[in-house]
C-alpha cells in the first residue's frame, strides 16, 4: 500500500475526539474519504498533511514515517485544504511562480516551464495574466490544484475541494482530479457522495472519527444491498414511519415525501425493495438521514 494509517487518535483541548483509532490502508490512484461535517475528516487530512500530530498512532507513506519525517513527506505531498486564499491583486501566473520558488524551484527558465505547463494543465493558461481577486470558485480551485501539483508530489491530498462549484466546474475539477491519480496517491475528502462514486475504485467512509466501511463502493454498496426500501407517503405519515423503521433517507418528489428505509426482512407497509447504491449505503453507515436531493 502507498499510504499505511495505524490506530490515530486525537483529542482536541475542548475535550472533542476528532479521531477514535483511526486506520486505513490507502494505494496509488484516487481513494474517496467520505463523511458528513465534523466526521473529523479534515483532521485526518491535515495530520497526514503535516501540519499537526496525532495523540498517538502512525502514519506511512512509502519508506517515509511521516510523523518523524515530516520535511521529506512534505517534499512529496501536494495538499488542498477546503478553505485557502491567494493575494488578489496577483495574477495566476505570478501566484504560480511565487509558490513555486517556495516549492525550491530556483531555476527561471525551469519555474517558467513548470508554471506554463501547470496553468495549462488547469485550464487557466488564457486567463494566466488576469488577477486571481476576479477569479470564479472554480477557477480558483483549479488555481488551488495548480498550486498542489508544484513539485510533481507522489502524493495529493483535496479537501471537499467541489463543495460550491456548479455541475460545470465541477466536472471539469474532477476530470482533472481523475487524470493526476493515474501516476499519484490522491484522496479526495468529502460528504459529497456523487464525487465518491463516479472517481474512486477505493474508499471508507468515516463517522465520529472512526471508520466505519471501506473497500471498493461496490462492496460497501453491497454490505445494504438487498435491505433497502422505499416508498412514496403523505407528510402526515412521515412522524410515524420514523418511529416504527430506520429512515436513511428522505426527499420530496413532485412535493411528495419518499422515504427510504434499512430493514432486516421484508417491512410490508407497500414499501418497495430497492437497489441500493452508495448513497444509501452512506447514510445507514453514517446514521444521519438524507434530506433533500
Amino acid at each position: 500500500m502507498s499510504l499505511n494509517i495505524q490506530d490515530l487518535y486525537k483529542t482536541y483541548p475542548n475535550g472533542v475526539r476528532a479521531l477514535n483509532g483511526v486506520s486505513l490502508n490507502i494505494p496509488t490512484g484516487m481513494f474517496g474519504l467520505l463523511g458528513p461535517n465534523g466526521a473529523g475528516k479534515s483532521t485526518l487530512m491535515r495530520t497526514v498533511a503535516t501540519l499537526q500530530d496525532p495523540d498517538r498512532g502512525s502514519i506511512r507513506f512509502r519508506d517515509i514515517d511521516v510523523l518523524k519525517e515530516k520535511d521529506a513527506m512534505r517534499r512529496v505531498l501536494g495538499y488542498l485544504p477546503q478553505e485557502f486564499g491567494f493575494y488578489p491583486t496577483l495574477s495566476a501566473e505570478e501566484t504560480l511562480d511565487h509558490f513555486a520558488c517556495l516549492k525550491g524551484v530556483a531555476n527561471p527558465r525551469e519555474r517558467k516551464e513548470t508554471v506554463q505547463g501547470l496553468l495549462q494543465q488547469v485550464n487557466l493558461y488564457d486567463v494566466r495574466r488576469k488577477r486571481v481577486g476576479g477569479f470564479s470558485g472554480g477557477m480558483m480551485q483549479r488555481l488551488g490544484i495548480a498550486v498542489a501539483l508544484v513539485g510533481r508530489p507522489q502524493i495529493v491530498i483535496v479537501d471537499e475541494p467541489t463543495a460550491g462549484l456548479d455541475p460545470t466546474e465541477r466536472n471539469r475539477f474532477l476530470n482533472l482530479l481523475a487524470g493526476i491519480s493515474e501516476e499519484v496517491t490522491v484522496i479526495l475528502s468529502t460528504h459529497i457522495v456523487d464525487d465518491v462514486r463516479e472517481l474512486c475504485r477505493q474508499m471508507a467512509i468515516i463517522a465520529q472519527g472512526q471508520v466505519i466501511a471501506e473497500g471498493e463502493p461496490e462492496a460497501v454498496i453491497s454490505q445494504v444491498a438487498g435491505r433497502v426500501y422505499q416508498k412514496s407517503v403523505e407528510k402526515s405519515e412521515l412522524a410515524e414511519i420514523e418511529g416504527r423503521y430506520q429512515v436513511i433517507s428522505r426527499r420530496l418528489v413532485a412535493g411528495r415525501p419518499v422515504v427510504t428505509i434499512h430493514s432486516e426482512t421484508e417491512p410490508g407497509d407497500d414499501f418497495k425493495r430497492i437497489e441500493a447504491d452508495l448513497e444509501d449505503a452512506y447514510f445507514f453507515h453514517t446514521g444521519t438521514p438524507g434530506k433533500g436531493a
